[in-house]
């Protein structure tokens, strides 16, 4: 705690710092400008509201207006640091990290404030069109090209969303075809020969409806090991995604929208001397991942007095993958339909609605046998209902009140109730409390990763319970005024303590991954804090720092959870030259994590302490071309030693007392960062309105 409170001080210190030199450089400014209007930000911040709207930095983010704490990410915002995909991308938000769980195929999920990816809900539009089987194979398959914007809600989401998101919300908003350019094109490559190409062209555009198509391709075929292990830094991958979105016209804008996405990957990692012929064997060792996935989502609000909304998704995910000899065909369809109904009365704004969604899942694991052997393909529909009123008491209170019922076909009636209240004692301060519940079903073989290598033995010994937790958020927003100008601060506490948590077992056995239900509890606590400025100066910073403690406590013992550092954070700075050249230098740092090693491993059990520095420059052009080109981990960081024996991965040798006293076996889990080190990229952008 002496080393929190010592970060606070130096905080505190940093923002006199910004507000002293601000004041000194800056103070005869009298104006700026937002969205190419003049305002005089001082006079014109008469209350919370008009402050909330205007701020948005040149970083592009924005606070929601809503007793939940969430954060709007614009695409601008990621193109500070450009990658192909949105999982990457979601790095540069304090807080979130993309974590990789294979160091041979390079695949991973999201986590948010500590919590595994599975805790994370992902939507598209609103809509979980991001089945948990695609967590692990198709994040890396969504685009930038297709965002407009991400809202993130860190922690227990509203009632809206469902139960199962414990550890928050990504909802990924596409871009509107109505809106969107006529045409635009982004070519990257870098120099370990990766190309990655968006194209989008409104294909049609009139009075009643447009239609968006766009393309991304991604290709890497290096095999590069430049840590001299025979097997390759990074997974080769050949992915398109294609993707078509419709948006209609309609009396009284009413909304209507449909859009349909196709993903295909074929990635590789593993023996430098692999072939195709290998897959499948037992003489060279490879993972060959093939992936096909189909979407179809949208909204249409019917035609009547009463706002009423049909969302309505369809995911279609087949998976055809070896890890080594050990084979993964799986199969996941997702059907989602939701109605929800809006209105305002007085100073309620009610909302309400009915869902219904049927999930079918079926692989070759252990995960869809039932006690005799046979394959019992998994069949859970769930009905719902929620009601939420959002009561603006006051000018400086608000209060949220939400309650969902869910019934699931196994674990019957599922009950969440939530509670929000936003307090604004001025227009510069803004307080959110949340509180609420949540249950999670697991899917061990779709969200674990390391159940799916083929290094160790799965072992589930009994019959595995729903997870439930109790969980709160509390939220500080404030807005130092700085001249015409403003410096935001927010600071955001989490807690959840969960009863019967799942937890598989690394430690006991080296070649097994035991898993069951936690006899104790576990808890995810710690608080986060992001300062930026609100200018339109040359010069723009965010900063972002998170502590957090994640653990499980059992009979006394407290083990930390795997990958979550206590300390981890993000850092922004941008500069914007008067000739239309801007520099982006960004970044993450994260302190020690628990990793998962072995009985007497020679590895640390903690990484240490890394960061990864990028830095960009951009140049723009009257005529709509872009030129943009950087460095990627300058500082050229590398996890040590990621994969255990890689010389034997079908452990042939493993008894072989004289060369492995220890026992080892192969095993490709300890990997925490990017095998990647320093790298530049090169890009153009060219845009048609």
């Amino acid at each position: 705690m002496l080393a929190l409170s010592n970060i606070f001080v130096s905080m505190k210190l940093f923002i006199l710092y910004l507000i002293l030199l601000s004041s000194l450089l800056f103070a005869q400014t009298d104006s700026i400008k937002i969205d190419s209007v003049k305002t005089n930000l001082v006079d014109s911040f008469k209350n919370q509201k008009d402050i909330d709207e205007v701020t948005i930095t040149q970083f592009s983010v924005k606070k929601l207006n809503s007793p939940i704490s969430t954060d709007v990410y614009s695409q601008q915002f990621f193109r500070k640091n450009p990658t192909p995909n949105i999982f990457e991308s979601i790095a540069m938000v304090n807080g979130v990290k993309p974590q990789l769980n294979c160091s041979v195929c390079n695949t991973g999920d999201i986590h948010i404030n500590g919590l595994e990816g599975a805790y994370t809900m992902i939507l598209i539009d609103g809509m979980p069109i991001v089945s948990s089987l695609s967590t692990v194979y198709g994040l890396s398959g969504i685009p930038n090209s297709l965002v407009d914007r991400i809202e993130i809600t860190k922690g227990p989401a509203s009632s809206i969303f469902g139960s199962e998101a414990m550890g928050g919300v990504i909802n990924i908003i596409t871009k509107n075809a109505l809106q969107a350019p006529n045409f635009s094109a982004d070519l990257m490559t870098g120099n370990q020969g990766e190309i990655n190409l968006d194209i989008a062209k409104k294909v049609i555009d009139n009075k009643n409806f447009s239609s968006l198509l766009s393309i991304n391709y991604f290709y890497f075929g290096n095999r590069i090991d430049q840590n001299k292990d025979n097997f390759t830094d990074t997974a080769l991958q050949n992915r398109i995604s294609v993707f078509n979105k419709w948006n209609f016209k309609r009396k009284e804008n009413r909304l209507a929208s449909f859009a349909l996405r196709y993903f295909y990957e074929d990635r590789f990692g593993g023996e430098m001397q692999w072939k195709k012929e290998n897959r499948g064997s037992d003489d060279v060792y490879g993972e060959s991942i093939y992936t096909n996935r189909f979407e179809l989502f949208g909204i249409y609000q019917l035609p009547t007095k009463e706002k009423l909304l049909l969302q309505y998704s369809y995911n279609y995910h087949d998976q055809n993958s070896f890890y080594g000899n050990t084979p993964y065909m799986a199969t996941q369809k997702v059907l989602f339909l939701q109605l929800n109904w809006e209105k305002q009365l007085g100073k309620h704004n009610l909302k309400s609605g009915i869902s219904y969604k049927s999930n079918f899942y079926d692989d070759n694991t252990p995960g869809t046998a039932n006690s005799s052997g046979q394959n019992q393909p998994m069949k859970s529909p769930i009905t719902g209902i929620y009601l939420e009123d959002e009561w603006e008491i006051n000018d400086k209170n608000m209060l949220l009140l939400g309650y969902r019922y869910d019934y699931h076909k196994i674990h019957k009636s599922v009950h969440s109730p939530r509670l929000a209240w936003k307090f604004e004692p001025n227009p510069y301060n803004t307080l959110r409390l949340s509180f609420g519940t949540g249950f999670r079903v697991v899917n061990l073989f779709t969200e674990d990763h390391a159940a799916l290598t083929g290094s160790r033995e799965v072992i589930i010994k009994e019959d595995l319970k729903p997870e439930k937790s109790l969980n709160t958020n509390l939220s500080y927003l404030m807005k130092i005024p700085v001249n015409n100008y403003f410096i935001n601060v927010d600071i955001n506490g989490f807690y959840s303590y969960f009863n019967n948590k799942i937890i598989g077992d690394f430690d006991s056995q080296p070649d097994k991954i035991i898993y069951n239900n936690l006899s104790g509890h576990a808890i995810s606590r710690g608080v986060s804090a992001e300062i930026s400025t609100n200018w339109t100066l040359p010069i723009q910073l965010m900063f972002g720092i998170t502590y957090m403690d994640v653990y499980q406590e059992n009979k006394g013992d407290k083990i930390q959870q795997l990958h979550a550092p206590k300390w981890s954070g993000t850092y922004n700075l941008s500069y914007q030259f008067a000739n239309k050249f801007s520099l982006d230098w960004t970044g993450q740092f994260y302190g020690p994590m628990r990793l998962p090693t072995v009985p007497d491993d020679f590895r640390p059990e903690y990484s240490p302490w890394f960061t990864l520095m990028n830095i960009q420059l951009t140049k723009k052009f009257d005529n709509g071309f872009e030129i943009y080109g950087g460095i990627r981990n300058l500082l050229n960081f590398t996890p040590k030693n990621p994969i255990l024996r890689p010389f034997d991965p079908f452990d042939n040798n493993v008894d072989d007392i004289a060369s492995n006293p220890y026992s080892y076996t192969f095993d490709t889990t300890y990997g925490y960062a990017p095998m990647q080190g320093i790298r530049t990229f090169l890009g153009i952008r060219y845009q048609i309105r």
